[in-house]
């Protein structure tokens, strides 16, 4: 009796856009497979269309991920080799193609990646923005309560900083950075890549935010920002116990408040921690 050999599941990234992105490895990868998972099955096809692949597909997708997983897992166990892929780029990168990267690990299953073209890469290269250092932080939150909470978190981030957004929530997204952070910084929102209605459109957030009101958004979004250029200026002890006062009224901990005054300005965390203790401290004594 001879042991059936477990099947290997297969990250084939795909095409943004322009179907020639497409790798020679990825093709016979899609063509070699057992089962391919697809976010959306009727975009699948198209590509498999194009390239003469004729092989079963199932959907996998956030709504749907819990249920099909289980299948998937049992596939691969029963010796089935199975190629996953999102809508355009590299699947496990914002899509719950991670979760099922985990399920596998956790269940002893080899896994492959077949390389492909990432948004997010392909709009910081052309971005003009720093690229020794960045940071990805996926999509934005839809509430801006939430958005604003992360933007706050970011005030201080060195480094350059790359999401993907909703069309219909970019222009919220720049006003509220620029609300957040209280200044203005590069910019570039890179969008339909390798489309034929391909744009970047780069400036600072004001300037960006001016032209998408004016012309509106289509298509999907990658936005790259600068990160924070340290403060050439010094400022007292008091205009940085105000600066705090004023976050902590807007709804921001003082926690993380005093820490981006103190990474922006330069100052000793102590001392303005001592500050503010003794500035409300003298308020109470006044009441």
């Amino acid at each position: 009796m001879t042991t059936q050999t477990e099947g290997v599941l297969y990250l084939v990234g795909t095409p943004l856009g322009n179907m020639g992105d497409i790798t020679f490895r990825a093709v016979e990868t899609l063509k070699n497979a057992d089962l391919i998972a697809a976010e959306d099955t009727r975009q699948t096809r198209k590509l498999l269309s194009r390239f003469e692949i004729k092989k079963p597909l199932i959907s996998y997708h956030e709504h749907n991920k819990q249920s099909r997983e289980s299948e998937i897992i049992r596939r691969l166990h029963e010796g089935q080799n199975i190629a996953l892929v999102s809508d355009a780029g590299m699947p496990g990168i914002s899509d719950p193609g991670s979760d099922l990267v985990k399920a596998c690990i956790a269940n002893g299953i080899e896994i492959s990646v077949i390389p492909g073209p990432a948004a997010l890469l392909t709009g910081l290269v052309a971005s003009g923005i720093e690229t020794k250092e960045f940071v990805f932080g996926g999509f934005f939150p839809r509430q801006s309560k939430d958005r604003n909470n992360l933007l706050n978190e970011l005030a201080a981030e060195r480094r350059t900083m790359i999401f993907y957004e909703s069309p219909h929530r970019l222009c919220a997204t720049l006003q509220d950075m620029l609300s957040c952070w209280g200044e203005d910084r590069l910019c570039c929102v890179a969008r339909e890549l390798t489309k034929v209605y391909e744009e970047y459109k780069r400036g600072t957030l004001q300037e960006v935010l001016k032209y998408y009101k004016e012309k509106g958004v289509k298509g999907e979004v990658t936005l790259i920002i600068e990160g924070y250029k340290k403060a050439e200026q010094k400022i007292e002890l008091d205009q940085a116990v105000g600066i705090l006062r004023e976050k902590m009224k807007s709804g921001q901990e003082k926690k993380a408040a005093i820490k981006e005054i103190v990474v922006k300005y330069n100052l000793s965390r102590r001392e303005l921690y001592k500050s503010i203790i003794e500035s409300e401290k003298n308020e109470k004594d006044t009441d």
